[in-house]
């Protein structure tokens, strides 16, 4: 019997890093989108810098047009390696150390960048431009955070919400590409590299945010509910998982092909409408457009996705994407209205499919094997993306941009009957329908 007017003390559940952790998921769900959106803002703007000039100050460096592509697929490979090494690491210490990792990777990446241009060294160049992928990997990475702890039926939304928070840095960034040159060529360095200077501050801006906000971490903590849900299947860390479902595979599908028809087209635009004497301005139009499409409807790609189903917009996105090419195919180089439509296409295409595979992948996963699975799904789309920025600049020097942009958007097409045949093999194709997957 205890003494009169001693209390129970409850024990106290702490995480790796020796904080108490609040085991209400809808709180802490609640804590974890705040602190993502503040961290996508920052990282919007890191992303865009390679986006938007990466091609140009490759081509500028290089003097050539046939491997303008070349930094976007370093870029893209180095984001592939990140995505394996975060989703480890995820998996292991919780998505607060994986994410901050990967962005502060990123942003020393981007200082690389900066010396190489100021130097003139080719060989720095490269190397810096893979490691600046990894923040562009943990700046998508991050998207996974916010659908741990969401119910099955919100995650569509949950992971939009992480989504369109990138709107704002990555819209930004593209049309601030002619002041941060002027300021950069202030400072003696050379014009394109300016971008990469707000790069590295916002990519280090961002690991610091989830450093010291993203506690408790939202994925560790849905680990031990699934533990204490199921002690059997969820009692090891390190030990066998199971298997991720068919959906998993049907997402990186979706991921992966959307990202190669994406990069492919949006890496050599920029190229070509300087060909075309159009300005820095005028590319930062283009290409901040392009990326507000990607990012900015996914509030309602993420509500689609909850009500509508997860394959029905996948199929959305190969049409969409079909559109994109066409019309860039059409397009005049000199018609700069022409152009910012179709990119604005492409971009719309690859957030219905990046939300829509998304979601499958989670559906069709448990915290045991989730961010393992993401992570190497993440490699996938990484390498498909390196693949189509290197191809890009040899397609388009051994034919021209409308062939590029047509090839990318019939290449979307194949999209429609591996759906077909996944819906037939009972794939789910709405949150209604997912297999008991929370948490």
């Amino acid at each position: 019997m205890r003494p009169p007017g001693d209390r129970a003390v409850q024990p106290t559940i702490r995480d790796p890093s020796g904080l108490p952790v609040d085991q209400d998921p809808a709180r802490v769900q609640k804590r974890t989108l705040i602190v993502v959106v503040f961290s996508q803002v920052l990282g919007g703007a890191g992303l865009a810098a390679g986006v938007t000039v990466g091609a140009l100050l490759a081509q500028q460096m290089l003097g050539t047009e046939s491997l303008a592509g070349l930094p976007t697929a370093l870029f893209t490979l180095g984001s592939a390696l990140a995505a394996y090494l975060v989703g480890r690491s995820t998996q292991r210490r919780g998505r607060r150390f994986g994410l901050t990792a990967g962005f502060s990777a990123g942003g020393l990446g981007a200082i690389g960048v900066v010396l190489a241009a100021v130097i003139d060294s080719i060989p720095l160049l490269f190397v810096a431009l893979f490691v600046y992928g990894a923040g562009t990997s943990t700046n998508l990475q991050a998207r996974y955070a916010g659908a741990d702890l969401a119910e099955p039926a919100r995650r569509g939304m949950a992971i939009s919400i992480a989504m369109v928070s990138t709107t704002v840095g990555a819209v930004a960034g593209p049309n601030l590409v002619e002041p941060l040159g002027i300021m950069a060529v202030g400072f003696g360095i050379p014009a394109l590299a300016g971008p990469f200077l707000l790069a590295a501050v916002a990519f280090l801006a961002a690991a610091a945010v989830l450093f010291t906000l993203l506690r408790p971490d939202p994925f560790l903590l849905a680990r031990r509910l699934a533990a204490a849900a199921s002690p059997v299947g969820e009692s090891s860390v390190t030990g066998s998982a199971p298997k991720p479902g068919v959906g998993a595979y049907v997402g990186a599908t979706v991921m992966v092909l959307t990202q190669i028809a994406m990069v492919a087209i949006m890496t050599m635009t920029p190229v070509h409408m300087r060909a075309h004497h159009h300005g820095l301005s005028e590319v930062g139009v283009v290409i901040g457009i392009h990326i507000a499409a990607m990012f900015l409807p996914s509030l309602v790609t993420g509500l689609m996705v909850d009500r509508i189903g997860r394959i029905p917009m996948a199929i959305a996105a190969g049409a969409t994407l079909l559109a994109a090419g066409i019309v860039g195919a059409l397009a005049p180089g000199d018609s700069l209205g022409w152009l910012t439509v179709a990119l604005a296409l492409l971009g719309l295409g690859w957030n219905f499919g990046l939300i829509s595979g998304t979601a499958l992948v989670v559906d069709a996963t448990v915290p045991a094997n989730r961010a393992r699975t993401q992570g190497s799904i993440d490699v996938l789309v990484a390498l498909a993306g390196a693949g189509g920025g290197l191809l890009s600049g040899v397609v388009m020097s051994a034919t021209d941009y409308g062939t590029l942009a047509l090839s990318g958007g019939i290449l979307s097409l194949l999209l429609i009957p591996v759906l077909f045949l996944s819906r037939r093999s009972g794939v789910a194709g709405s949150s209604q329908n997912s297999a008991g997957t929370a948490g």
